[in-house]
């Protein structure tokens, strides 16, 4: 993503990361040792992402304006979760003739959308790579017991052999994607073939997911406290 001017990784010194603490709004446990983690990768802050981390937390954004800047941050982020898919080189021939080695993205790649917020992703990521296969896991709030639980998942073939790109677009808690990982858990899925791409994070959320699944790599714009909890209903408007 280098023609953005965004990058991924830790934050050099003198650098702005949305892991940096802010002032204002609700506060967590200090999370300044989640940077440490190699498998937490945030997005570099500048002032594009920052303007669409603005927009789409702002109660006076329109849904028209909200689903326009979302597919905008979404598209940044799948980008980002394509850069650590598995590829492999290939040699081409020009229309001129000439040969060029490039690269290739892997057959076994493909995605996992949790229902029904991480549909909204699955058009940005269909717009980079529209041949990737994408999986689906409906998971909800069991009423009785309040905790997450699956009600339907249907994934590609050979599902334990893929790398994995997971869609969730907002982590508040964490739980409803600990479930998914489980799942996937028990279908075969190594953690250390698994990404997971969202938009916003808190960092309790990034710590309950690390903290089980200690393997997988964990990709969000933002780590805050307070996360636009309503982003799927907003986007769908039924909020």
């Amino acid at each position: 993503m280098s023609s953005s001017g965004s990058s991924i990784g830790g934050s050099p010194e003198g650098s702005r990361t949305s892991l940096d603490p802010v002032d204002g709004g609700p506060r967590e446990e200090d999370f300044t040792d989640l940077l440490s983690s190699e498998k937490l990768k945030v997005l570099e802050t500048n002032d594009q992402i920052k303007e669409l981390q603005t927009v789409l937390r702002d109660c006076k954004t329109t849904r028209s304006d909200f689903v326009f800047y979302a597919d905008r941050l979404i598209r940044l982020m799948v980008e980002e979760g394509l850069n650590g898919l598995q590829t492999y080189q290939k040699t081409i021939k020009t229309p001129t003739g000439c040969e060029y080695e490039g690269q290739w993205f892997e057959k076994m790649n493909c995605a996992v959308s949790i229902l029904r917020s991480g549909e909204v992703m699955e058009k940005g990521l269909r717009d980079c790579c529209r041949s990737i296969r994408i999986g689906k896991i409906l998971i909800r709030r069991d009423q009785e017991t309040r905790k997450p639980r699956v009600y339907y998942a249907k994934f590609p073939p050979q599902i334990e052999k893929r790398q994995i790109l997971l869609l969730h677009p907002v982590l508040e808690s964490g739980a409803t994607v600990l479930t998914a990982l489980r799942v996937l858990k028990e279908h075969g899925v190594k953690e250390e073939k698994i990404q997971l791409v969202t938009l916003f994070a808190t960092p309790r959320a990034v710590r309950n997911v690390l903290t089980e699944f200690s393997d997988i790599t964990l990709l969000t714009s933002e780590v805050h406290p307070c996360c636009p909890s309503s982003f799927g209903q907003k986007y769908f408007g039924s909020d």
